[in-house]
């Protein structure tokens, strides 16, 4: 008869040293694994179930490390960290992958026209919107009216801009063209993560102390949060949309490509997958998930609180989001 399972395993936090880019690099490998969205309904909730019971000191007759660790990273691709709740399909790290390869490979193929720059940007953008929103820091809802104003200006912004850098890339030579997605996309995730996590920079995140207490909510956490994931986000889209536009614009020269045209999109979307399949987790890696900041950058009134609920707090903890 096998050993019940020890209580004592910490799968509040990631399995591997999260102070460490190896380790995040294995945390995110695993959360961003594009098969988790082929999970059913029934296994993200047997998921739920076996980590929340775990969480509250209840184990399944038989269950093992592997298994429960299984179970943890399961939930923490499909779950929220703060709300608890489902997130939608497309809105998860997991989509981040097979959803983008595709887009983006599209971006990357039909960026000749205006029609087409307007189309895919927009289909770019809309998808970036609910990924931000879903991946959200803090527990917080926005409005209906909130969502949609914030849909909007970001996914004018981002139209807006790569027209603009359309515009300029017509006077440059043709290879420069191939760059026009990327240069957009990169301005783009500057205005889409703040418009779309807006409401956290005006009330704040979540801030706790190194057991996990909440201490208050603050803009500035928010601001160091948002920042952090839009340099994540720019550095995902660099290798998925800066080396299949090289690469392609040396196999358009070869006969076969000449001769088979039609293959243009699926090599284009086979290449930006590949390099997304390294570049989602490894990008997602270059900060922590639990990001922290000093107490004396907060905000004066949550300094006071602080010092009053928690003196020997130096250091306060927020989900960055992704």
């Amino acid at each position: 008869m096998s050993e019940e399972l020890s209580l004592n395993i910490n799968i509040k936090e990631p399995k591997w040293d999260q102070g460490t880019f190896m380790g995040r690099a294995k945390h995110f490998f695993t959360v961003t694994d594009p098969r988790n969205v082929l999970l059913s309904s029934e296994t993200l909730e047997e998921a739920k179930v076996i980590t929340e019971n775990y969480r509250a000191g209840i184990t399944k007759p038989g269950l093992t490390e592997d298994e429960l660790w299984r179970a943890k990273y399961i939930y923490d691709s499909a779950f929220h960290p703060d709300t608890g709740e489902k997130m939608f399909v497309i809105g998860r790290m997991s989509a981040q992958v097979p959803v983008n390869m595709s887009v983006t490979g599209c971006m990357l193929t039909f960026y000749r026209t205006t029609p087409a720059v307007v189309f895919w940007q927009w289909v770019n953008q809309s998808f970036n919107a609910v990924v931000n929103y879903t991946n959200r820091s803090g527990d917080a809802p926005m409005t209906v009216n909130q969502l949609g104003a914030a849909y909007v200006s970001a996914t004018t912004g981002a139209v807006v801009t790569a027209l603009g850098l359309k515009s300029l890339a017509s006077r440059l030579p043709p290879i420069a063209s191939r760059f026009v997605p990327f240069a957009a996309v990169a301005a783009a995730n500057c205005i889409n993560i703040p418009f779309m996590r807006q409401r956290e920079l005006k009330f704040g995140i979540p801030v706790m102390d190194e057991h996990g207490n909440r201490l208050g909510e603050s803009p500035n956490a928010a601001k160091q949060a948002i920042m952090q994931v839009v340099v994540s986000r720019i550095g995902m889209a660099v290798p998925a949309m800066a080396i299949p536009p090289v690469i392609m614009n040396a196999l358009e020269k070869k006969a076969f490509m000449k001769r088979f045209p039609i293959l243009n999109a699926p090599v284009q979307v086979g290449l930006v997958g590949l390099c997304l399949v390294f570049a989602t987790p490894l990008c997602c890696a270059l900060f922590p998930q639990k990001s922290s900041m000093s107490v004396s950058g907060l905000e004066e009134n949550l300094q006071e609180r602080i010092r009053e609920i928690s003196p020997n707090t130096t250091t306060v903890y927020f989900n960055k989001g992704l």
